[in-house]
């Protein structure tokens, strides 16, 4: 079994004992539905791709049910601006696979691990970087990769390239598997720190001002009378 898939059963399993549900209900995922789409991936990687034409086919669990979640989880997004960030973080996290491809050597066999968990593990940096929310990071994450398989899909058609192109295919799974789950985990790791630093979810909307949390109204008016007070001294 890939590296992909056995993430997949393992998240599955701690998702079971219920491991990780904090993250879950912040991407407005129940358990139940989080371990739906993530039978559907595993089951979906074994069914043989669907032909779209010639030289073009997708696959179940590596590309059209991820695709179903990630519009899922988009539309769960909080904010308009989170929408955009997963947007814009996907489109980057794309952009970035697609040049790591034509950077890479293209005999897998000379490098000293699967391409397709660089691209995943490339994907998924990128696509916290500039989707910073859980959601918006996990998207891209998804995305990211399937964009990547679909800009190259293009190119081979323009240039008439014999070369097929399996969307969510040939390995791809995993690096769509491992991007969205690496994404999630960086966001929810430097989540965790921020809100420790700011004193818990409770007051990540309160200041530190003299070795206390107050409210930032009142932070704020705190230090408006101490501006006010140095100016009549």
């Amino acid at each position: 079994m890939s590296l992909g898939l056995t993430l997949l059963v393992v998240v599955g399993i701690l998702f079971l004992f219920g491991i990780g549900h904090n993250v879950l209900d912040r991407m407005r995922l129940s358990d139940k539905t989080a371990l739906l789409f993530m039978a559907g991936i595993l089951v979906g990687s074994l069914v043989p791709n669907i032909p779209l034409g010639r030289r073009l086919s997708i696959n179940i669990g590596g590309a059209i049910i991820p695709l179903i979640l990630a519009i899922y989880v988009f539309t769960k997004a909080g904010t308009g601006r989170e929408k955009v960030r997963s947007i814009a973080a996907s489109i980057l996290a794309g952009i970035g696979v697609f040049v790591a491809s034509r950077l890479l050597p293209h005999e897998p066999e000379t490098m000293l691990i699967d391409p397709n968990y660089v691209y995943g593990i490339i994907a998924g940096i990128i696509a916290y970087l500039f989707g910073r929310s859980r959601r918006a990071s996990f998207i891209a994450g998804i995305v990211g990769v399937l964009l990547a398989d679909i800009a190259q899909g293009v190119i081979n058609y323009i240039n008439n390239v014999p070369t097929p192109v399996r969307l969510g295919g040939a390995g791809a799974v995993d690096a769509v598997v491992i991007s969205g789950f690496l994404a999630v985990i960086l966001a929810e790791i430097v989540g965790e720190i921020r809100e420790k630093i700011q004193g818990g979810t409770e007051k990540k909307n309160m200041g530190y001002d003299k070795g206390e949390f107050i409210r930032l109204v009142d932070f704020d008016d705190q230090k408006e009378g101490d501006g006010e007070g140095e100016k009549q001294r």
